[in-house]
Order: structure tokens, then sequence, then C-alpha cells
């Protein structure tokens, strides 16, 4: 009986599934990561006032970034749910109609970054000294948008098929290139000895630019990477489709990307607002911050890898009406989640300081990083389960509940809480940092409502 009950709430080969989905789009995060923390190193070996620059305009890169993705969301519950049912020719619809999109949503964003590239820095309240060259770098940044965009929502099409290792491998191939474009383009040519032997290192010595040209570079090859594999699939290839806008694919698929991306947009901009806010506190907190928000990044690879697997299995129960299956994969999701971020917020909490080294030379950013992440350690394992509910309910193409509850906690805790503690009360980063995890918190609180109350399922009558 004992047995039994186990299997019932955690499904061991439904584990397998879960990770053979996750496991290419962890590791291809956990690349990124790796090259962000290369990256974040190599430019704050020049200083705090380089990395103040980049930092300065990474949360408009979040905003820009997580409303293109939005439209991948809206395919791939379409693409996750015709799979489901064994409609492949519909599959291969549905992905023939994201190159419409891709070339809409590159060339808008392409005009639109670069057209208020120039303001940004003074939007984020940017020290005058930085504003020049914080601009150049976010305008060269977003010159390949179109590849970008490429990049994103051709790699969600593929991971709704099931397909994770093209997105990894064509996430491997822009990293790896960033690393080694970053060497050439951030600092001058320099000679090293090694066993008695001259080793000379070419480079440009562009500094904070030429890393803006080397991701730049890096974005133009990943996008055509992903764009030729995705042509090549041959399970959603778009080969012989029309490439003509549809409404009955478009329209159905922007209902649901819509809320996906106006939650990410309003809760990105609310990013941007708490950002331009620390900015304001001077140097030390905008890199403790910037540095903070890199490491921290890699302790939530087991969550974002789990949401993209735990979507697709969702979506592709629905498709198959399996009521069943959806029932065991959202109990064995939030349980192998949990275990995973627990891990993970141990690690960062244990070596913090250690990670925050990494990066800066600075004692009083160590200091000041270390602290605001071994708070946030704590929250890791809510905020979790926050991104798994929150996966299997864009798997069904429920994006409306997420939106009310990211958008209410983002505002009303993080913004309005951050606003009352640095310009109201004139407290720090550490007060700031505070408002942020109690948002995560009671964002957790009113997800796991909605979730277990079961209102988004779809199948939620065939399964009491």
């Amino acid at each position: 009986m004992q047995n039994k009950k186990a299997n019932r709430l955690f499904s061991l080969a439904l584990v397998g599934v879960i990770f053979r989905l996750a496991g290419p789009t962890m590791l291809e995060q956990l690349l990124q990561t790796l090259v962000q923390y290369i990256d974040t190193a190599m430019v704050g070996s020049l200083g705090t006032d380089a990395t103040a620059t980049v930092g300065a305009t990474t949360t408009v890169n979040w905003l820009v970034g997580s409303t293109v993705s939005a439209f991948g969301v809206g395919f791939l519950t379409f693409i996750a749910r015709a799979l489901g049912s064994d409609d492949k020719a519909r599959a291969r619809e549905v992905a023939a109609q994201s190159i419409f999109v891709v070339l809409l949503t590159g060339i808008f964003f392409t005009a639109l970054t670069l057209g208020i590239s120039s303001y940004v820095p003074v939007w984020m309240q940017v020290e005058k000294s930085l504003q020049k060259d914080a601009a150049l770098y976010f305008f060269i940044l977003y010159t390949p948008m179109l590849f970008r965009a490429a990049t994103t929502i051709f790699g969600t099409v593929l991971r709704a098929a099931g397909d994770t290792k093209t997105p990894m491998a064509a996430g491997i191939i822009v990293n790896v290139s960033n690393v080694l474009l970053n060497i050439l383009f951030i600092f001058p040519t320099r000679e090293y000895m090694l066993l008695s032997h001259r080793i000379v290192i070419p480079g440009i010595g562009m500094g904070v630019i030429g890393a803006a040209i080397a991701s730049a570079i890096s974005y133009t090859l990943g996008g055509i990477c992903i764009t030729v594999a995705l042509w090549r699939q041959p399970l959603i290839s778009p080969k012989g489709q029309s490439l003509r806008p549809r409404a009955d694919i478009l329209l159905p698929a922007l209902r649901v990307a819509m809320p996906n991306m106006l939650q990410r947009f309003v809760t990105s901009f609310g990013y941007v607002a708490f950002a331009s806010m620390i900015n304001s506190l001077g140097k030390v907190s905008i890199a403790a911050h910037t540095i903070a928000n890199t490491v921290e990044s890699a302790f939530y690879i087991p969550g974002y890898g789990m949401m993209t697997a735990s979507a697709t299995l969702a979506g592709n129960a629905l498709g198959a009406r399996d009521s069943k299956r959806m029932k065991e994969l959202s109990r064995t999701a939030l349980v192998v989640e949990t275990a995973l971020m627990v891990v993970s917020g141990g690690l960062l909490f244990a070596f913090a300081p250690n990670m925050m080294r990494i990066f800066s030379k600075d004692d009083r950013v160590i200091r000041l990083g270390a602290f605001v992440l071994r708070m946030v350690a704590l929250s890791e394992p809510f905020y979790g389960m926050s991104i798994i509910m929150e996966g299997m309910m864009q798997g069904v193409g429920e994006t409306i509940k997420p939106l009310l509850c990211s958008i209410s906690t983002m505002w009303v805790i993080r913004i309005l809480g951050t606003f009352l503690c640095t310009r109201v009360w004139g407290l720090g980063l550490i007060a700031a940092w505070s408002c942020m995890i109690t948002h995560n918190l009671v964002l957790f609180l009113l997800m796991l409502i909605i979730f277990l109350l079961g209102r988004w399922n779809p199948l939620q009558k065939t399964t009491e």
C-alpha cells in the first residue's frame, strides 16, 4: 500500500522523461551562465565603472528579451498539443508561422531599441560620466535583433517538439564564440611566457564596447544556426509550408502569447524600475547588484530548465486528453524541482562570497553582494516551484492567471516597497533586495493557491 501511494505522488518513469527534456536545456543555460560569468569577469577586470556601464542597461535587455520570448510560448502550447494528439501536419503548419513572427518582431524591436538607445542610460539614471558608453553598448548589442528573435522563438518551437539538443548546440556556438571574440575585442595585444616560450595573444583593446561587438557577432551566428536547424528538423520543418500569415494559427497562438507577453513586459518593466532605483544608490550598489544578479542566475537553471519540460509535457498530456498523465506530471515536477532548488539554494548560501570574488576585487562590492545573495538563497525553493507551476499553466494555454499574479506582486510589493525603502526612508541595496524576496514569496503563495484549486487544468473534471 505504501509503494502504491508513493507511486501516485511521485512517478519515477516520468522523472526520466522530464530530465531527457530538461537536461539539454539545463546544460545550455549552464553554459550560457558560465559564459556570462566569464563575460562579467572580463569586463569586471576593467574596473567598477566598466561593470556599472554594462549592468546599467541589463534589465532593459531582460525587458526586450522576455517580450520576444512570450511569442514562443504561444507556439509551444499549440505545437505540444498537436504532437500530443499525433497531428504532425498541424505542428508543421504552426512552426511555419513562427517564421513570420520572427521577421515581424525582429524588425520592430531593431527599430525600437536602436531608436531609444541614447535615452536608455538617462532613463536608468546612470551617472553622466557613464552614459555615453552605456548608450553605445546598448546600440551595438541590439543591432542583430532579428537574429536574436530567431534564436529565442525558433528555440522554443524546437523544444515544443521535444528537440532540446538543437537549441543547446546553437547556444554552445553562441557562447563559445562570445568568449573567443571577447578575448580579441576587449583586451589589447598582450604577451605571456609559458615554459620559456613567448605567446602573443592578439587584441583590439576596445574595452566595454568590444564586449558589445563580441556579443553582437555571436548573436548573429546563433540566429543563423538555429534557423538552418529548424528548416532541417524532420518533425516540424517548415519546408514546403506556406509562409503567408494565417489567422487560424496566429490568432489562437496570440491569445495564449499576449497575456504572457503582457506579463513579461510589465514584470520586466518592473525590473527596469527596480534597477533604476538601485542605480541611484551609487557605483558600489550598482556593481554589487549587477554581479549578484549574474551569480544568482546560475542557481535558477534547474527551475527554468524544468519549466520548459513541464510546459511541453503538459501540452502533450492535454493533446492526448490524458488526465492521469497531467496529474502525475504536476506532482512529480514539483517534487523534483523542490529538491533541486533546495540543493541550489544551499550552495548559493555557502559559496556567495567566493562567487562574488570571481567578478570583483572591491571589498565593498564583495561584502554587499554576498550578503544579498545569502538572503535570496533562502527563497530559492519557493521561486523554483512558482516557475514550474507557471510552466504547466503555459503548456495548457493558461496565461492570464500567472499574468495577474506577477503584475500585482511585482508592482505592489517589489516596486512600491523599493521606492519607499530607497527614496522615502533612505535605505540601501539590502532593503531593496528584501522587497524582491518578499515579492517572490508572495508570488509563490498566490500561484500555489491557483494550482491547488486546479481550475487552470482543462482536464480537471476527468481527473477528479
